[in-house]
C-alpha cells in the first residue's frame, strides 16, 4: 500500500465532476481507493446530484458539489492525496494541483511539470481500464472488474418492465424519436411491459415516444423517478434500451439484459463492458460527441437492427435464464457494425 504521510485522519479527494455513466466507469477506481486506504475521508468531487450512486459504491464518504471544470471548494484544500479521475488533461489536473494537496495521482502533461514522472495517458483506452490502469502504475492495485453495484433500498415502479431510454446529454447521441417509438411499438405487440424513461428536461420527448407507441401516459416515467429510483428500476428491469448514456453503464452495473445504441463514441473506448447478455450496436463510424445533430453514424442504426438485436437478447436470457447470464460466451457479431458488449 502506498503511504501517505499525515496528521490524524487521512484525507483523499477525487475529481469526477462529470456525468452518471462517467462515474459508473470510474467505480472499479474509486473501490481501490477505498482499499487501499481503509480509513481515510474519501471525498468525491462531482455534481451533487449523483451522491446516492455515489453512495451505492461504497467507496466514497461524501460528495462535494462540483461543476465541470471549476475551482474546487475551499474545504477540499489541502488533502493528504488528490485524484485526477476527470480526465481532462491538464485542465482538471491544475485545478487539483491549485487546491495544493500532500500528493497528485493523475496523467503526466508536458505543460504542468508538477506531473513528470506520472503515468503517460494513453487515448485508446477504455474508460475503465484506463482508471484503474492509472492507480495500478501509481501503487494500488485496482480491478476493472468491479462494476455492480448493490441494489437500492427504493422499490421499483415496474418490476420487470422493458426500459425505453430515448434521451441523452447532446444530440449527437439521440437516435431519432420516431425510431424509438416504432421499436416500443414492436415491444408492445409482443405484449411487453414498456416504460419511458428520462430526465425532467426530456419529459417531452418521452412523451412524444409513448404516443407515436400507443403506449399509456402511464408509461411516461420520464422526470418523475429520482435517481435511487431509476436504479431500482433498472436493476429490476426486464431490458434497458437506450443510446450510449447513464442508464446503459445503470444497466451493465445491475447486469441486466440491454441494447444500447453507440455513437458518436466507439464503445470500445466508454461504451458498457463485453458481456453475452448486453447488446451494443455501432455503425463502425465515430464522431463530435457533443454534436447539435444526430450522430450520422447513429443514423445508420435501423429500427429493424435494434429489434433483431432485442430478440436476440431475449433469446439468451431465455436459454440460460437470469441467474447464468453472467457465465456465458458473448455471441459473435451478426451484422455490420454489431459487437456484442
Amino acid at each position: 500500500m502506498p503511504v501517505l504521510e499525515g496528521a490524524g485522519k487521512l484525507s483523499v479527494v477525487v475529481l469526477r465532476a462529470l456525468g452518471l455513466g462517467d462515474l459508473l466507469t470510474c467505480v472499479p477506481a474509486l473501490r481501490a481507493l477505498r482499499e487501499a486506504y481503509p480509513e481515510a475521508d474519501i471525498t468525491l468531487a462531482a455534481p451533487s446530484v449523483l451522491t446516492p450512486i455515489a453512495a451505492l459504491s461504497g467507496a466514497v464518504d461524501g460528495v462535494a458539489d462540483t461543476a465541470p471544470l471549476t475551482p474546487l471548494h475551499p474545504g477540499l484544500h489541502g488533502a493528504d492525496l488528490a485524484v485526477d479521475l476527470d480526465g481532462r488533461v491538464p485542465e482538471s489536473t491544475r485545478l487539483l494541483l491549485a487546491t495544493q494537496p500532500g500528493r497528485l495521482i493523475g496523467f503526466a502533461h508536458p505543460a504542468v511539470p508538477a506531473t513528470r514522472g506520472l503515468p503517460r495517458w494513453t487515448p485508446d483506452e477504455h474508460e475503465v481500464i484506463r482508471w484503474c490502469r492509472l492507480l495500478t502504475e501509481c501503487g494500488i492495485p485496482a480491478d476493472p472488474g468491479r462494476l455492480r453495484l448493490p441494489p437500492p433500498s427504493v422499490p421499483s415502479p415496474a418490476p420487470g418492465a422493458v426500459i425505453v431510454h430515448p434521451g441523452a446529454s447532446s444530440a449527437a447521441r439521440r437516435w431519432p424519436a420516431d425510431r424509438w417509438a416504432a421499436v416500443a411499438r414492436q415491444l408492445r405487440a409482443d405484449r411487453l411491459r414498456v416504460v419511458v424513461t428520462g430526465s425532467p428536461d426530456e419529459r417531452g420527448l418521452a412523451e412524444e415516444v409513448a404516443a407515436e407507441a400507443g403506449l399509456s401516459p402511464y408509461s411516461v416515467l420520464a422526470g418523475r423517478t429520482g435517481l435511487m429510483t431509476l436504479a431500482a428500476l433498472t436493476a429490476e428491469a426486464g431490458l434497458v434500451l437506450s443510446g450510449d448514456t447513464g442508464i446503459a453503464h445503470l444497466a451493465a452495473a445491475y447486469e441486466r439484459p440491454a441494447v444500447t445504441l453507440a455513437g458518436p463514441v466507439p464503445p470500445q473506448l466508454g461504451g458498457p463492458p463485453r458481456r453475452p447478455w448486453h447488446a451494443v450496436l455501432w455503425a463502425g463510424h465515430d464522431g463530435d460527441p457533443q454534436g447539435d445533430e444526430p450522430d450520422p453514424g447513429l443514423l445508420e442504426l435501423a429500427v429493424a437492427d435494434v429489434i433483431a438485436a432485442v430478440r436476440e437478447v431475449r433469446e439468451r436470457r431465455v436459454r440460460r435464464g437470469d441467474g447464468s447470464l453472467n457465465h456465458g460466451r458473448p455471441g459473435s457479431a451478426k451484422q455490420r457494425g454489431r459487437t456484442p458488449a
